[in-house]
């Protein structure tokens, strides 16, 4: 998907291939010359699970594409990471009496609290004294139950909503401070 295409932006056009509910949900990488944090956070947002540049060597490109079919996010987690938490700060939603996390279990949240800093399930799995197939349920029904289409689109919710904060472990936003 491009960024900028005639009639609808691609951002826009992935956001409804998403909405569809396609069981799996397509894997959508962005595919432009748009060099920009700007882009790549709303990309991320949308749910999309990739962002490449255009100018990449065509065998580069191809591997990358690829790759997607077995990765969860085309984008290095130290660059998702710094690029949520410079503009999550910033894009946070107004907390309201139908907030989305009041769906969550403790678990869940401790689960997409573990998502937001770049753990791997095995890893999150090891944390949480569970084996990595409960890991993997817990992430199923947290995506199901935000409508979440990726794993970078569940991070992007993990720090807009506060149940990740910039240098802090997971929280619950409702929960007293710490």
């Amino acid at each position: 998907m491009d960024i900028k295409m005639p009639r609808l932006s691609g951002l826009a056009a992935a956001e409804r291939i998403l909405a569809l509910g396609l069981d799996p949900a397509p894997r959508i990488v962005v595919l432009t010359t748009f060099d920009d944090d700007e882009f790549v956070y709303a990309a991320l947002r949308a749910g999309c699970c990739g962002f490449l540049l255009k100018d990449m060597p065509p065998q580069q490109l191809l591997g990358a594409v690829t790759a997607t079919l077995s990765a969860d996010l085309l984008i290095a987690p130290a660059h998702v990471r710094r690029l949520i938490e410079r503009h999550a700060v910033h894009q946070q939603r107004p907390r309201t009496e139908t907030d989305p996390t009041s769906l969550l279990t403790d678990r869940e949240v401790e689960v997409l609290g573990f998502v937001a800093e770049g753990l791997a399930n095995e890893e999150i799995a090891g944390h949480m004294c569970v084996s990595e197939s409960t890991v993997k349920t817990h992430l199923h029904r947290v995506m199901t139950k935000l409508d979440l289409h990726s794993r970078a689109q569940a991070v992007v919710f993990a720090y807009e909503t506060g149940i990740a904060q910039v240098g802090g472990r997971p929280v619950r936003p409702d929960a007293p401070d710490a």
